[in-house]
């Protein structure tokens, strides 16, 4: 089993910043050798593009300096003709989730545009033109934590880099895309381990040098519950579990399960 070190810290649960380098173009590159993430997500494109895709015309130059840069990490000079404006036809693309962030005066970033296939309960349309800070207000405790050093990060972003970061939650489901129209029930008691999964955002920041933005992608891997039992990520998870605050807890649809959740990983 893999290393979950960065997904659960040492020590009890907390939100952090903790973030590693890697390259942009290994993360934004194919690595479903099956081809059925990008099968699912033309599906969901051309089935209701107006849900899973969006965007405003500050985040037009955007795409466009993303779409360039994807072109040089492909192997081949960048190319401003062969570079794909369509948000749909870039979605179509890429593996990962693509969400775009125009920097504004005072080091504040907004959301103006994306591909968003695989949400985590939440909805493209109802964030786009809001601030960072905008959308992480309704976790209890992130922006009090995180806010003033994630707008510090952001500020000081070097190019040619991908900031990589993982963040963890719990689903009763193996389906990759969870937005929240789709009403998918949240986990419930009595709890079955078989039909859990440990649900990892794989988060990656590259900077758009150009126009000052950010390209923020995101993967998605699961893992099922009734696989990680006697592990030492199940003892990870069970401390972060339990040490989770009860605000965040029930934010994340956890409070009902929490207990037995507890009792069936040990």
């Amino acid at each position: 089993m893999k290393s979950w070190t960065t997904v659960f810290p040492e020590g009890d649960f907390r939100f952090h910043l903790t973030l590693r380098r890697g390259e942009p173009g290994a993360f934004f590159a194919g690595q479903d050798p099956t081809g059925r993430i990008l099968e699912e997500r033309r599906r969901w494109l051309e089935e209701d593009r107006e849900r899973h895709a969006a965007l405003e015309p500050e985040g037009v130059p955007l795409l466009a300096e993303f779409a360039e840069l994807a072109v040089g990490w492909a192997g081949t000079p960048p190319s401003r003709a062969a570079a794909p404006l369509d948000v749909v036809e870039m979605g179509k693309r890429l593996e990962p989730d693509l969400l775009l962030l125009a920097r504004e005066p005072g080091d504040t970033y907004r959301l103006r545009g994306g591909a968003l296939c695989f949400p985590t309960g939440w909805a493209l349309r109802e964030k786009l033109g809001a601030t960072l800070e905008e959308i992480h207000q309704p976790v209890p405790g992130l922006n009090e934590a995180l806010a003033v050093p994630v707008q510090q990060f952001l500020g000081r972003m070097k190019p040619g880099i991908a900031y990589l970061r993982d963040n963890w939650g719990l689903a009763a489901t193996d389906e990759l895309n969870l937005h929240p129209e789709r009403g998918l029930p949240a986990p419930r008691r009595p709890v079955n381990l078989a039909g859990l999964w440990l649900r990892v955002e794989h988060q990656a920041l590259v900077a758009l040098p150009r126009s000052g933005g950010i390209a923020f992608g995101i993967r998605i891997s699961l893992v099922r519950l009734d696989g990680v039992v006697g592990t030492p990520l199940a003892a990870d998870l069970r401390r972060a579990l339990a040490t989770m605050p009860e605000p965040l807890a029930a934010y994340k649809r956890l409070l009902e399960v929490r207990e037995d959740l507890l009792e069936r990983l040990a």
